[in-house]
């Protein structure tokens, strides 16, 4: 009988034992009441707190229309963070949001502090406490969708080799009211390194230039970070881009309005000097450095176009290299072909002597073929005033502290 109530004895232990495993394997894998997102371990930094109060995570878990400045954060009271891991999702594409826990382990931030727009965050945080107990706890939430975004339109365009004369011009389709912050969201570096400068016309354009001319075989790249920058009051940029482009060779040509020539020089040696026409007495064209902003084969000029009323409509002007938004050219002419060199009969803009249709063996078109975007027509002698900097690209008549005077620095 001892022999049989031993055995019972054994059994019940073994029994007890058992039943003790289970529950303590079933509190192990049973889910903690009243914690939104979380999975808390039995024991795991109190077994008796929320996970919600072990870890807690801003904004809210659900939170909707988050503002961008809102600050994310992981923090735990005691113990220390273990591993956050915060995923952003962005115009179909997921990337993981870098950034660091404090030294003492309380705490968890992203390198950048500014939450992207129309974006959907997942935080996934584990801390754990001195004995080793680990408790996790998972989020999400949305930040603001805004009404109203801007972009700004770039000159020049991406891998292009342009003249000396080029200047990096951003034009914004808002007007910017934060000029500050959107000037910091734009980078403009060379190599070789050279020091360049921001100025702003007005609340839509904003340039870039060196003190002089860039030097031949400049490698220019322009960082825009404008993606999520406020602009204006709900108004928010939407590119985050890099192009670049190659300074080529030098080419700056003098026009002297009232001598009826241009010299062409090339890397500072007279290449040529070839006859002009520019604008008669009563429509006279601009002095001072412009920049060649476009090249044309062809193009039909209105006088309408440009405020002349109906004085002439040319449906083919051949090489057409355009200088100022108001329409300033130099191109061919074919139609006054005494005039260069002896007379001007132009409505502003510097003719050369061509043909209809027009020809490489013409003055206008041995320019034309030797010509970049980006190179230097500067006018000298016309009874005008000087052109103003942010008609086209005239930046170079402003001096250097005139420029830099302009900047917006925040």
């Amino acid at each position: 009988m001892r022999h049989v109530h031993g055995r019972a004895r054994r059994a019940g232990a073994t029994l007890a034992a058992l039943l003790t495993w289970a529950g303590l394997l079933a509190g192990a894998a049973g889910c903690t009441s009243g914690g939104s997102g979380g999975i808390g371990l039995g024991g795991a930094l109190g077994a008796s707190a929320a996970p919600e109060d072990v870890i807690r995570i801003s904004p809210d878990d659900g939170s909707k229309g988050v503002a961008p400045g809102e600050p994310l954060r992981v923090r735990v009271p005691d113990g220390r963070l273990e591993s956050v891991k915060v995923v952003r999702s962005q115009d179909a594409q997921e990337s993981q949001v870098p950034g660091r826990i404090a030294q003492d382990g309380l705490s968890w931030e992203p390198d950048e502090r500014t939450l992207g727009l129309a974006a959907r965050y997942t935080v996934d945080a584990v801390a754990v406490d001195d004995e080793g107990h680990r408790s996790a706890r998972h989020t999400t939430f949305t930040t603001y969708v805004p009404d109203e975004r801007f972009i700004a339109y770039v000159t020049p365009e991406n891998r292009t080799t342009v003249g000396t004369g080029m200047i990096v011009s951003l034009d914004f389709s808002r007007e910017i009211e934060d000029r500050a912050a959107v000037e910091r969201a734009v980078q403009v570096t060379a190599r070789p390194p050279v020091e360049i400068r921001p100025h702003w016309f007005g609340k839509g354009r904003l340039d870039f230039r060196p003190r002089a001319y860039w030097r031949p075989g400049t490698e220019v790249t322009v960082s825009l970070k404008l993606r999520d920058v406020q602009g204006a009051p709900g108004v928010y940029g939407l590119q985050y881009k890099t192009f670049s482009f190659t300074v080529g060779r030098s080419q700056v040509s003098l026009v002297d309005a009232a001598d009826h020539t241009m010299e062409v020089r090339r890397d500072g040696e007279l290449l040529a000097t070839v006859p002009i026409t520019a604008g008669a007495p009563k429509t006279t064209t601009y002095n001072g450095k412009m920049v060649v902003m476009d090249m044309l084969e062809v193009t039909r000029m209105n006088s309408r176009t440009v405020g002349f009323g109906g004085e002439y409509d040319i449906p083919d002007v051949p090489h057409a290299m355009k200088l100022t938004n108001t329409g300033t050219f130099l191109h061919g002419n074919y139609w006054s072909p005494n005039a260069p060199g002896r007379v001007n009969v132009s409505h502003g803009c510097v003719g050369l002597r061509d043909v209809k249709g027009g020809s490489s063996d013409t003055p206008a078109g041995w320019f034309f073929d030797r010509s970049l975007v980006g190179d230097v027509i500067e006018v000298v002698h016309s009874k005008d005033t000087t052109v103003a900097a942010d008609n086209g690209l005239g930046g170079w008549n402003m001096t250097w502290q005139r420029w830099t005077g302009g900047a917006t620095r925040g």
